[in-house]
């Protein structure tokens, strides 16, 4: 039995569990609030779609009864307030750190060998937190965001090249925030052939910029931050550990050395399995981008100088 716990049933939690069932890869999925009735109505709205939608998992909510999700493989944090428009990931860090703090001690009671998957922004702050308060191997806790980054490149690769998203190929890398992030347009291709060749520099920094600010345009559109693109990205990324389908995939990891950084959390590249992260995968970087990723860690490091007062 693969079992899922997600929580917080907003908007990206339930995009989460959606996605999940939709697999049909995991025989349960929890979905757990804190509001009375939201998970629990969330997970039976997404239920009366299984006959139509041709999944098997079961999806079932509860309003903070953590033993319902005893025996989890895997839970994913989603729980925090979502960013506003203005807001930055940063300004988040005070009152979603103490709500996944809390959240953690709570999973671990019911499920201590449950791989843990960060969502709530800060996300970077947030997945050293959980390294911090849960004592857990580094390799159970593993940040989203450097997958739902990609995607984003992905589709303005796409969109600049005219062509499917299918067709292109590429990772961002660093911290999950709009300045801190660094699309690799060194390593994107387009059906094996660097983008470089299709692409002016001008359209190359204008895919840059845009994804760099990916979060915030969508969060300046909808008022609130995305749901349908992290609900996909956690999906996968919770496949292919409970699949142990060694995927590569860019996460926000604990390092220890790589890259030349250690006790803090930033995007890399890893393959993920069923133990977590298998293995960070280093690759080699030009002078450029080294110079970003060390500048992004630098801020990185001082959001986490925030988490002073919880630690």
């Amino acid at each position: 039995m693969l079992k899922v716990t997600v929580i917080g049933a907003g908007a990206v939690g339930a995009s989460c569990a959606e996605y999940i069932a939709m697999k049909d890869f995991a025989s349960e999925v929890v979905l757990v609030d804190i509001k009375e009735g939201f998970a629990e109505g969330k997970a039976m709205d997404l239920m009366q779609t299984a006959s139509l939608n041709g999944f098997d998992t079961k999806i079932t909510g509860t309003t903070g009864d953590y033993s319902k999700t005893a025996g989890s493989n895997v839970a994913v944090i989603t729980s925090g307030i979502p960013r506003k428009p203005g807001m930055t990931r940063e300004e988040l860090v005070d009152v979603n750190a103490g709500i996944v703090k809390g959240v953690v001690s709570n999973i671990l009671q019911y499920s201590p060998d449950a791989i843990i998957v960060v969502v709530t922004n800060p996300m970077d702050t947030m997945a050293y937190l959980v390294h911090k308060v849960s004592g857990l191997p580094k390799h159970r806790i593993i940040g989203m965001g450097g997958t739902l980054d990609s995607v984003r490149f992905k589709y303005r690769l796409a969109e600049a090249l005219g062509c499917p998203a299918s067709d292109v190929d590429g990772m961002v890398i660093a911290a999950h925030s709009d300045t801190g992030m660094l699309p690799l347009i060194s390593k994107a291709t387009y059906k094996g052939v660097p983008v470089k060749e299709f692409l002016s520099e001008e359209q190359i920094n204008y895919v840059v910029d845009e994804t760099k600010i990916g979060g915030a345009t969508l969060t300046k559109l909808l008022g609130t931050s995305a749901w349908y693109g992290p609900g996909a990205a956690v999906s996968v990324l919770v496949q292919t550990i409970l699949c142990n389908q060694k995927k590569l995939l860019p996460c926000s990891l604990m390092l220890d050395g790589e890259y030349g950084e250690k006790d803090v959390c930033t995007g890399v590249p890893a393959i993920i399995g069923a133990n977590g992260v298998e293995k960070i995968i280093e690759i080699a970087l030009t002078d450029d981008e080294k110079e970003k990723f060390a500048s992004s860690t630098v801020a990185v490091r001082e959001v986490n100088k925030d988490l002073a007062d919880i630690l």
